[in-house]
């Protein structure tokens, strides 16, 4: 399997998520990922762009995400970034599972199913921007 890339941008608008979910099974086909990883990367990106939405904008202007996908070999590489607020979300501490729901600080689960769900997540800053980028080993064929 050689090199399939695209890339993407979304206003700053959940019903984008439409518009992901499109973009995601045309990367599907092109670059064929086995349709469970397809779930867990919609469910990532779903989860990241939900919380880039709600949480990093607070001027009520219309903004676009970036996201680019890479397939190279056995490796998934996804890249958002956006001109949100600085947010670092491998900053952000594991929610304490260990107390009862009532008593848990909000926040912060989606960010545990992606760290749950990817191989490597790192970020950081441009002068403008937050860039996450996240690896995913993809499964090996079984050979009989």
């Amino acid at each position: 399997m050689g090199r399939h890339q695209t890339g993407f941008q979304l206003r700053n608008d959940l019903s984008e998520l439409e518009t992901l979910r499109t973009e995601l099974e045309r990367f599907k086909v092109k670059a064929d990922i086995p349709e469970k990883t397809l779930l867990e990367i919609n469910l990532i990106l779903d989860e990241l762009f939900t919380n880039i939405v709600s949480c990093g904008y607070r001027d009520g202007e219309e903004h676009w995400v970036k996201i680019t996908l890479c397939r190279e070999r056995d490796v998934l590489t996804l890249c958002v970034r956006d001109d949100g607020v600085p947010f670092n979300p491998t900053e952000l501490p594991e929610p304490d599972r260990c107390c009862p729901m009532e008593e848990r600080r909000i926040g912060g689960m989606g960010i545990l199913l992606i760290r749950r769900l990817t191989d490597e997540m790192t970020y950081h800053r441009t002068d403008t921007d937050n860039v996450v980028t996240l690896r995913k080993n993809l499964p090996q064929p079984i050979r009989t």
